[in-house]
């Protein structure tokens, strides 16, 4: 199916020419997945937490993107320290790529619930294209592989995070290093070549009770490459007795012209103190929504969590 696309079209989707778009994966549903994100959320709270998310956007579309993220975070109760493992696994038109993150984060307590964590990340990415699987626009081009590439990136990242009871706030940069991503002999010498760019992310929420019942919940994620549209993530979700999660995303980027990117529908359920499940939809406000039918995200999150515990503030962040 794949070999029906031009190398062309798939390549202005990754940045494996010119780049000019964002290269990490977004996901609608972050607020439960910040691990992916800012490794300093490793030490955050006192329970081992877990998650499992998939994602596919532009539903139709042939080569479209999907992912895959797992997290896991085991906080040490007493010591103010926090390990964490991270993976990510996207696949876009011919490209296949693994990220595996090993992650150490320390904390500050202030008292009153107020923490300050600070993180690190070592990470390694597997890149592979499968140039056997697509198709050039001009035959015989010399100038691109006629094999499946491979290549192994390691890097390394950083953040700060604090929270509170009642907000968040967060920034981070998953990978630091400019690393080479192109197949090319002469690498970042050439004009045509790729590299891994630094992904800035700034986060904060906050949970406000409007009533016994009824939670507000709203939250803000900020994202930036250099030479990409910042993209901007306004969500707003409703909680209601602590188990039901309804919400909606505006997201600000796209293309020059377009009224945003997308708007997103969030579902979540507690369903007891330590798994919860969620589910969202995008809506494409882009002109890429002719071709597709929306994006859908799937995340499953379970915390070693005794079930006669209370739930409190800090477990909605």
């Amino acid at each position: 199916m794949i070999k029906k696309l031009s190398i062309l079209f798939m390549f202005s989707l990754l940045p494996l020419l010119s780049l000019v778009a964002q290269q990490d994966a977004q996901y609608t549903q972050w607020m439960f997945n910040k691990l992916s994100l800012n490794p300093a959320y490793a030490v955050h709270g006192d329970d081992a937490c877990f998650s499992a998310l998939h994602r596919s956007q532009w539903v139709g579309l042939e080569g479209a993107p999907t992912s895959q993220s797992f997290n896991g975070r085991i906080p040490f109760k007493g010591r103010n320290v926090g390990i964490g493992l991270s993976v990510n696994h996207d696949v876009v038109g011919p490209t296949n790529s693994w990220t595996v993150s090993g992650i150490y984060a320390y904390r500050f307590n202030f008292g009153n619930g107020r923490n300050l964590s600070l993180g690190l990340q070592a990470t390694a990415r597997s890149y592979r294209v499968n140039f056997t699987e697509t198709t050039t626009i001009t035959p015989g081009d010399g100038h691109l592989p006629t094999t499946d590439q491979t290549r192994t990136i390691p890097n390394f990242g950083a953040g700060i995070y604090y929270y509170t009871p009642k907000y968040f706030i967060g920034l981070s940069a998953p990978r630091i290093l400019e690393s080479d991503l192109s197949f090319f002999d002469d690498g970042l010498n050439n004009s045509d070549s790729s590299r891994e760019e630094i992904h800035t992310y700034f986060m904060t929420g906050a949970v406000f009770d409007l009533n016994k019942a009824l939670k507000l919940k709203p939250s803000l994620l900020v994202k930036y490459v250099k030479d990409a549209p910042i993209d901007i993530d306004l969500h707003t979700s409703i909680i209601f007795y602590d188990k039901f999660w309804t919400g909606a995303t505006y997201r600000i980027g796209g293309f020059d012209g377009s009224i945003g990117e997308s708007i997103d529908l969030v579902f979540q359920f507690q369903i007891n103190n330590q798994i919860r499940i969620g589910f969202a939809y995008d809506h494409t406000l882009t002109k890429v929504k002719t071709t597709n039918d929306g994006t859908f995200e799937l995340v499953l999150d379970y915390c070693l969590k005794s079930d006669n515990s209370n739930l409190t503030n800090p477990r909605f962040f």
